[in-house]
């Protein structure tokens, strides 16, 4: 067992402009607990109409439905309210396809990953949440003290026992996510067994009980490229609900690249990358970087710094 004590430097996230981390929407959690308001406010709602984990939307905006257009089977979930027009919003969801509405194209319905990352900010607030409520309630249906069903109550945060009245609310699972730097400012990243042979991107992992996130950084960038790093440095964070996430980013370097290996089991090749090494790559094809909607890509245009839109082609596709 690696036993690490990471030199840190903690301050204000450097990363800017995170996709999914723009929302505007004040959740007004306070409005929960009355169910007449809660009517009140679906009534004349902006509703995020979902199937599955798919969301109504164009090609750069959400499609939104009103309270009359909405029937069947499904439940709603309060995103929160506009802070100036006091506008409510709800999602509706539904795990049956055959529930939307006949105006509801199956091309209409899009992931988050495909329109993510050309919502405008108070939108791309709206689909994480709405998309992260689905994933817990479809997967929360039955209680985990005695089995038994339970229900969505307080505006889609809780779900409660039928039985014993247990509330039961939702978790977001901390991940770290590494920008790995040498001593000359080089970038090192790998590639998972499960991607694509040339889809390369940083090192991450979930936190584990009793660990803190700066020690999971150290952790996880040893067991995945065999590398010891310090100088750890909070970058920023972004939720990502596939299904239940929250990407906290961080960069550290290491000063002894002579022990980089991948684990040759989650992580089956890493690579070192310069600035011009890397632009000749990802416009050669030879590699693919993480799309624009993950914290993943803004960490490694951070590093490569001006003209990194320019230079790294944005591929689309990935999901």
């Amino acid at each position: 067992m690696l036993v690490v004590s990471p030199i840190m430097s903690v301050g204000r996230g450097r990363l800017r402009n995170l996709v999914l981390a723009r929302s505007l929407i004040d959740r007004a959690g306070h409005l929960r607990t009355d169910p007449e308001k809660m009517e009140s406010l679906w009534q004349q709602a902006k509703i995020v109409f979902l199937v599955k984990d798919r969301v109504h939307a164009g090609d750069s905006e959400l499609i939104f439905h009103s309270a009359d257009e909405i029937s069947g089977e499904g439940e709603r979930y309060f995103l929160g309210l506009d802070g100036n027009s006091g506008q409510s919003f709800f999602a509706w969801h539904t795990d049956e396809e055959g529930m939307a509405p006949d105006i509801i194209g199956d091309e209409e319905l899009r992931t988050l990953r495909q329109i993510g990352a050309e919502l405008s900010d108070e939108e791309a607030g709206l689909a994480v949440h709405s998309i992260a409520l689905s994933h817990w309630h479809s997967s929360h249906p039955r209680c985990s003290r005695c089995g038994a069903a339970t229900k969505s109550d307080f505006g889609g945060a809780v779900r409660v026992c039928e039985v014993d009245g247990s509330q039961h609310h939702p978790r977001t699972d901390p991940a770290v996510i590494v920008l790995v730097k040498d001593t000359d400012d080089r970038l090192l990243l790998g590639r998972q067994n499960s991607w694509a042979p040339n889809r390369f991107s940083n090192f991450a992992g979930f936190v584990e009980p009793g660990e803190s996130f700066e020690q999971c950084v150290v952790r996880e960038v040893e067991e995945e490229s065999g590398l010891v790093v310090h100088s750890v440095h909070y970058l920023g964070s972004q939720p990502w609900p596939f299904p239940a996430s929250i990407m906290i980013a961080y960069e550290a370097t290491t000063s002894d690249v002579s022990t980089a290996r991948p684990d040759g089991e989650e992580i089956v090749e890493i690579r070192w990358f310069t600035r011009a090494s890397m632009k000749e790559a990802v416009n050669s094809g030879e590699i693919l970087l993480p799309p624009r909607i993950s914290v993943s890509r803004r960490m490694i245009e951070y590093w490569y710094g001006e003209g990194a839109i320019e230079d790294l082609i944005v591929q689309d596709g990935w999901r």
